[in-house]
C-alpha cells in the first residue's frame, strides 16, 4: 500500500495561522494537523516509509519523519490532481494507493473502513456530515457538494452545486482508495485527459479532485462509497480551526 497525502495549498482561509507555515502543518490543540493524520495511518499499520506528501507553499517548514516529499512546483497556480500526481513516481502497479487531502484529521476507524473496502476505487463518505456542516456554517447548503449514490452504493454524481439536502447523500471528506491492479488505469486514465477541455469550469491545471473522480465515473469506473457517521473534520478556516479547539475536537489525540 502506499500513500499520498496533499499538501501543497497556501490555506488562505487559515490565515494568519498560514503565514509562516503550510496549512496541513497549523495546529489543532497543540498538534499539527498533519501529524494527527500520520498517526492514524500508524495506528492503522501504514509505515511511514509508505507515505508520501506532496508540498508546495512554504514546504521548507513541513515537519513529517520517515515520509518521502515531492513537490508541486507550480502550487499557486494549479489545483489538486495537480499535486497528486507530482508525486506520480510514488505510484505503484500492483499496490493500492490511498489519496488523502492534508487539511483533515480522522479516527482509525474511519480510515480502517476504507482499507477494508475492496472496489475497484472508493470513496469515504460521512453520511451524517450536516452535523459538522452545521457547526461550520448556519447554511450547511452553503459549502456543500452532490454526492449521489445508486441503489448498490456506488457513486453517480459528485462535486456540484446542489439544489437541496436530497442531493448529498454523505459528504466527500477527502480520501480515496484505488485498488492496487487500477493503478496503472487510473496513471494512464489521467495522461489521457484532454488538456484543452474545461472541467466544472476549470482549466486541465486547475481541475479540482471531483471533477477527475467524476471523469473516472463517466467512463465506466465503479466508485463504491465507504459511508461512516461522523470521526473526522476538515479544517479550512481561522474561524473553523478556533472554534474546534473551543469544542474541544480531537483534544485527546
Amino acid at each position: 500500500m502506499k500513500v499520498i497525502i496533499l499538501a501543497a495549498g497556501q490555506g488562505t482561509r487559515l490565515r494568519p495561522y498560514t503565514n509562516d507555515r503550510p496549512k496541513c502543518m497549523v495546529e489543532l490543540n497543540g498538534k499539527p494537523l498533519l501529524h494527527r493524520q500520520l498517526e492514524t495511518m500508524r495506528q492503522c499499520g501504514i509505515s511511514s516509509t509508505d507515505i508520501s506528501l506532496v508540498g508546495g507553499y512554504l514546504q521548507e517548514n513541513l515537519v513529517a519523519s520517515g515520509v518521502k516529499q515531492y513537490t508541486n512546483s507550480r502550487y499557486a497556480e494549479t489545483n489538486m490532481v495537480e499535486t497528486l500526481f507530482s508525486a506520480e513516481e510514488f505510484m505503484v502497479k500492483g499496490e493500492d494507493l490511498i489519496i488523502a487531502y492534508g487539511d483533515i484529521i480522522y479516527e482509525p476507524q474511519v480510515l480502517n473502513a476504507l482499507l477494508e473496502t475492496s472496489d475497484e476505487m472508493v470513496l469515504t463518505a460521512d453520511e451524517d456530515w450536516e452535523k459538522l456542516w452545521s457547526l461550520r456554517m448556519e447554511n450547511p447548503l452553503d459549502d456543500a457538494e452532490t454526492f449521489k449514490m445508486n441503489e448498490d452504493g456506488y457513486v453517480v454524481e459528485l462535486g456540484k452545486i446542489p439544489q437541496s439536502l436530497v442531493d448529498v447523500q454523505a459528504q466527500y471528506m477527502g480520501l480515496i482508495k484505488v485498488r492496487g491492479d487500477k493503478v496503472k488505469q487510473f496513471i494512464d486514465f489521467y495522461h489521457g485527459l484532454d488538456r484543452d477541455k474545461i472541467y466544472d469550469g476549470k482549466d486541465f491545471a486547475n481541475m479540482y479532485m471531483t471533477s477527475f473522480i467524476q471523469s473516472l465515473i463517466d467512463s465506466g469506473w465503479k466508485v463504491k462509497a465507504t459511508l461512516i457517521k461522523n470521526g473526522w473534520i476538515e479544517v479550512d478556516t481561522a474561524d473553523e480551526l478556533e472554534m474546534y479547539e473551543r469544542l474541544g475536537l480531537f483534544n485527546c489525540q
